[in-house]
């Protein structure tokens, strides 16, 4: 498969990536309840001549190929927004108290446009590439549902990849960066503490169980576990982001619920810091009459890329983008004078995909600072650089292609 080929069909439908692109952005939706995104995105995959077919509660499917036997390489493109209002000034903005502020719309877009190209290319392809157009990936449950739904069998899946835009880099838009093997992406975890205790009047304390007081000291406690519980190697963070009690500055309340997260970057530590996390709290609420309860919601495992796709991938993109447009995490690293590997901060729930097959992680840059593109994903004021969109589509076509031609 010619590289060159591949690049000139992404630029020729780039026109029609960014009016995708920007209908998905004014009609953002959040979660599972992707309503008219999926309905959008069904009719352009059988406008393509595809047969889309639903996995899971809100998730799609769709088949390239087949119609030579090999393997089977996934891409994945994820759908939902952010419940955030969007205050980014573009003509094609959200309205509706929705915003795609990581860039999500973007990757459905490139998926769309990778399929353009797969389809005039299905008789070439040595296998069949499986589209998985993912909900749900904001509260990290989207890919484990459209795994329990078969997303990784009929037919079973080979290997992985996934790109994921990213706004303030300070490389030209449509740059390439392939993940170093090993993990790229923490875990994640989501937890509420509630401390109960005995409201009463604030002029008699003595008379009720002040579960603010107890939950002020849980809060305090929390961060001694990285401080004095966790060796330097053991990356982490531990993080509580609300606190709520009370209606009356006069009143002591009976309940305060804590909510935060966790990012670890291994399961071990992943799991020695929930187990303290719950030991710390009872044990204090304990102290101080009340009584703590630590509940913990969706998260996902860390997002492992694997070593022999990570040197396949950047092979496949430098071949596509040319050397000066595509880098590998170490050739970054080294251009910066940083030895170690770098990592994010951010978790990712294709990580789900990752722990089941081999698979691999892209940054895409989608915005110099310098450009005017300032503001870092998730904020309500941020734009990506459609620039980006021609390569994001190339890049998931050509890697699938030239995995599947390697590996048959």
């Amino acid at each position: 498969m010619k590289a060159e080929q591949i690049k000139r069909e992404a630029e020729e439908i780039k026109e029609a990536v960014i009016a995708d692109r920007r209908y998905l952005h004014a009609h953002a939706e959040t979660g599972f309840d992707l309503k008219e995104t999926v309905a959008y995105v069904k009719k352009e995959l059988q406008k393509m001549g595809y047969e889309p077919k639903e996995c899971g509660r809100a998730g799609l499917v769709a088949l390239a190929g087949g119609k030579k036997p090999g393997k089977v390489f996934l891409i994945r493109g994820d759908m939902d927004a952010l419940p955030i209002k969007e205050e980014s000034g573009v003509d094609f903005a959200s309205e509706n108290g929705c915003m795609h502020a990581c860039g999500h719309d973007m990757h459905t877009a490139m998926l769309l446009g990778a399929a353009r190209i797969l389809k005039q290319h299905e008789e070439e392809i040595e296998g069949t590439v499986k589209l998985m157009f993912q909900p749900a990936e904001e509260i990290f449950e989207g890919s484990s549902d459209m795994i329990g739904a078969g997303l990784l069998t009929n037919p079973e899946v080979d290997a992985a990849l996934m790109i994921h835009v990213m706004a303030g880099m300070p490389f030209p838009a449509g740059t390439v960066v392939v993940s170093a093997p090993g993990v790229s992406a923490p875990a994640a975890d989501y937890f509420e503490i509630k401390v109960k205790g005995k409201g009463c009047h604030g002029s008699m304390p003595n008379t009720g169980i002040d579960p603010l007081t107890a939950a002020a000291h849980i809060l305090i406690a929390l961060q001694e576990i990285h401080a004095r519980e966790l060796a330097m190697s053991d990356q982490a963070v531990l993080t509580i982001g609300t606190m709520n009690a009370g209606t009356a500055a006069n009143a002591i309340p009976d309940v305060v619920v804590m909510g935060g997260s966790i990012r670890t970057f291994d399961e071990d530590t992943r799991g020695f810091i929930k187990q303290r996390m719950t030991e710390i709290a009872e044990g204090i609420a304990k102290s101080f009459r009340a009584e703590a309860e630590v509940t913990f919601g969706s998260g996902c495992p860390t997002l492992v890329n694997d070593s022999a796709l990570s040197a396949c991938a950047d092979q496949y993109v430098k071949e596509l983008l040319g050397a000066g447009c595509a880098f590998s995490v170490a050739e970054l690293n080294a251009l910066g004078g940083n030895s170690q590997s770098s990592k994010s901060a951010g978790s990712e729930d294709f990580a789900y995909v990752s722990q089941e097959v081999p698979s691999i992680m892209l940054a895409l840059a989608a915005g110099q600072p310098d450009k005017g593109y300032m503001y870092p994903q998730h904020h309500p004021m941020v734009k990506f650089d459609e620039e980006a969109l021609a390569n994001g589509s190339a890049v998931y076509a050509y890697t699938a292609l030239r995995w599947l031609e390697e590996h048959k």
